[in-house]
């Protein structure tokens, strides 16, 4: 896989933070919606926020022009929709990680597993069907 030079570091880094706002938003709602529907949420949360930051810093060139609220939102709509096999990959590390671990931390390790797990996958819907460099006029 072509790495495009420094994006799929950029990716990573964006990824670590939106980590941290699934976390966030995970243990958040626990309470309310279980590990298992706040996770749902937490992962949505994460997304949009990566989705902000992969298009202002990891993938500029590609990104929908700002003038077009249709077309960022299509293009929201994309990267959500494509993030979802990232995100199955991601749900179903962390399930299994919940199902196998007592720990008090599994939450927050199942997160972690599932984000690496989903990490390729994701990367590479990203760059090429979401943020995809369109031919210039």
């Amino acid at each position: 896989m072509n790495l495009a030079g420094g994006a799929f570091a950029r990716f990573c880094i964006v990824g670590a933070l939106g980590f941290l706002v699934d976390v966030a938003v995970l243990y958040a709602l626990a309470l309310v919606l279980g590990w298992y529907g706040a996770r749902v949420l937490s992962f949505l949360c994460a997304a949009t926020f990566t989705w902000v930051l992969n298009r202002r810093h990891t993938f500029a060139a590609g990104a929908a022009e700002a003038t077009s609220r249709a077309a960022v939102g299509r293009e929201y709509l994309r990267y959500l929709l494509s993030m979802l096999g990232g995100g199955a990959v991601n749900y179903l590390a962390y399930s299994l990680v919940l199902q196998w671990s007592a720990s008090r931390q599994a939450p927050l390790l199942g997160v972690a597993v599932g984000s690496v797990a989903g990490l390729v996958v994701n990367y590479a819907l990203a760059r090429h069907v979401v943020f995809k460099k369109r031919p210039s006029p």
